[in-house]
């Protein structure tokens, strides 16, 4: 069991955690727009901040619903066992946690991290609220550098989180860093739609319904914009695969649900 009850990282990671400084020259995607890199994460950050009090909702609203069934699903063909420990990342409300931890029972711990305070705020006070205390672990950390040790977990999981990420490449060799030998890492994310027709109805949601419903619920149509244009920026299904495989993962898995409208990936640390 982890010693500290949280471990408090900014976003200002990079000269603590040896990641190398990029030059104001290089851009990365911020949705639809080029932004310079180190800028990305600050953006990101403006985004769940500003959402996190309506994270339910904005999932209801861009999943129909969904999602909670994606989440149970996910969790329940983890393969997660009882008295593993787990590192969940980007889970900041805590609902990928409330499904892991009746799974690891007492014997076990979930660690829960996330890069934005506020997430974590409102996923801590929930699982308070629920009585969900012993055993869970709460860390605002970078998932580009994780602060933990080699070989610390028994699985690394990951909802919906891996798409805001500005170094992709960088954080899945750090998740094989952290995980025992053996051990694997589970991707929930969005990622291409399998259908052309059932793609055009998910466009005109995505950019057409799902801003002016953020509007009229959570009084905020821009940070809705951007994750659905986050969604189309997220690397495909084989693309993914791939860039686990490079990081140093094997026996990478690909599982689609609702026809490629998300899509999970199980890969090991051989």
């Amino acid at each position: 069991m982890f010693p500290m009850e949280h471990i408090s990282h900014s976003y200002a990671l990079c000269e603590s955690c040896s990641i190398c400084p990029m030059s104001e020259q290089q851009t990365t995607h911020f949705g639809f727009r080029d932004v310079p890199v180190g800028e990305k994460q600050k953006l990101v950050g403006q985004v769940f901040t500003s959402v996190a009090r309506s994270y339910d909702l904005m999932n209801d609203l861009m999943s129909f619903g969904t999602h909670r069934l994606w989440k149970r699903h996910f969790v329940a063909t983890s393969g997660v066992r009882r008295g593993d420990r787990v590192l969940d990342l980007a889970g900041g409300t805590g609902d990928i946690a409330a499904l892991l931890k009746p799974v690891v029972g007492t014997d076990g711990e979930v660690v829960v991290g996330d890069i934005n305070a506020a997430m974590l705020g409102v996923g801590r006070d929930r699982m308070t609220d629920r009585g969900l205390v012993s055993g869970l672990r709460w860390a605002q950390l970078n998932a580009e550098c994780l602060p933990f040790p080699d070989a610390s977990f028994d699985a690394v999981t990951m909802a919906f989180g891996l798409r805001n990420v500005t170094d992709k490449d960088k954080a899945l060799a750090d998740i094989c860093r952290v995980l025992k030998p053996g051990g694997r890492l589970l991707v929930l994310e969005f990622s291409k739609v399998q259908s052309e027709l059932f793609g055009k109805l998910y466009d005109f949601h995505s950019f057409k319904v799902l801003p002016k419903l953020g509007q009229l619920f959570a009084g905020d149509a821009d940070s809705y914009q951007y994750l659905a244009e986050s969604i189309r920026k997220h690397p495909d299904q084989q693309t993914l695969k791939g860039m686990m495989e490079r990081a140093g993962f094997g026996r990478v898995e690909v599982r689609n649900l609702t026809n490629g409208v998300v899509a999970i990936h199980r890969a090991y640390k051989l």
